[in-house]
């Protein structure tokens, strides 16, 4: 910094303000300052940074699967957060064959210069009803239902399939078949729920569910299986891999859509990728969750940490094309 303050003939104070972003620099001493950076080799000392202002400047993130369409989305919602804040990302990558997987992540992750946590938390874990953030280390889960000792945000999962249901019921199909995601997902489970509970509630046949395993070869299978049911109208997915493997399964028999059966779907992933979207789905609001999981965490580094027990709901949002019929009509 001496050296930087020296060849850009400013105070090494100067060249502390221009390191940290401050506004408090005229800007021709500011580009004057980075030249000089940049001449030199110069770039902030991160342990120095944060022995003096006693942050990192950094939230670690730690999730089971990386592939998954909401994970990718949720992480870039917190890492494009954290940027705009000036903090970094880590990301660490957790093992379902851990003894105590929340306990063992976190442990990993505090080997790690970060100022605080969120763990995206798609899976059932062992030590979840027993686990308790470290006081040095705030914690926020995205995941399914509340925890006794840690903030939670998740979309509404149960919630979203009933609405799906529902809609699906008010258009006069007499039941409603489902396409599960995997059994080891939170929000598989939840969805799949949501949909039984709203045709038990009505008092209507519940079919038996498909087991997919949110892919779209899946739910191909799951459409050439249920158009093979003349009872079978419409059919919800959990999610729209599924429901569009569905539809092609479907018409692969020779059945059409809407026309002989109704799809839908969740989480509007395929928006933007597949040309001419027909698929009725449940938008998934995953940028929202990730600037809620990064402001919780934030808010708890700053020692405001938000209060446990209780989960932050971020709702569906229902988006009309053309793969329902209306059987009203």
């Amino acid at each position: 910094m001496q050296d930087v303050a020296q060849a850009a003939g400013v105070s090494p104070q100067t060249v502390s303000r221009v390191s940290n972003g401050s506004e408090a620099v005229r800007p021709e001493t500011r580009a004057r300052v980075k030249e000089a950076m940049q001449k030199l080799g110069y770039r902030p000392n991160f342990a120095g940074r944060a022995l003096k202002h006693g942050r990192f400047m950094d939230i670690g993130v730690a999730m089971f699967n990386m592939n998954t369409y909401g994970n990718v989305r949720i992480l870039e919602g917190i890492s494009t957060c954290a940027a705009a804040k000036g903090y970094a990302t880590t990301v660490l990558t957790m093992q379902s064959t851990d003894e105590h997987p929340l306990r063992h992540a976190v442990e990993q992750m505090k080997k790690f210069p970060v100022d605080g946590m969120i763990v995206l938390l798609e899976q059932r874990v062992s030590d979840f009803a027993d686990f308790v953030p470290p006081r040095d280390l705030p914690v926020i889960m995205v995941t399914e239902g509340p925890s006794n000792h840690c903030p939670t945000i998740d979309d509404d999962q149960y919630g979203c399939a009933a609405t799906a249901s529902e809609y699906l019921l008010s258009k006069g199909h007499q039941t409603v078949y489902h396409i599960a995601g995997p059994q080891h997902s939170q929000a598989a489970v939840s969805r799949a729920r949501g949909w039984k509970d709203t045709l038990l509630q009505q008092g209507i046949r519940v079919p038996e569910a498909f087991i997919g395993d949110w892919n779209a070869d899946s739910g191909y299978e799951a459409g050439r299986r249920f158009a093979a049911d003349p009872q079978c109208t419409a059919i919800f997915a959990a999610n729209d891999q599924m429901a569009y493997g569905a539809i092609q399964g479907i018409e692969s028999t020779g059945k059409h859509v809407p026309d002989d059966i109704s799809v839908m779907g969740v989480d509007d992933s395929l928006h933007g990728t597949v040309p001419r979207l027909s698929l009725t789905t449940m938008r998934m609001h995953f940028s929202q969750i990730a600037q809620k999981a990064f402001s919780m965490v934030l808010q708890a580094c700053e020692g405001d940490t938000p209060p446990a027990g209780i989960k932050t709901v971020i709702p569906a949002e229902m988006v009309e094309r053309s793969s329902v019929r209306d059987l009203n009509e």
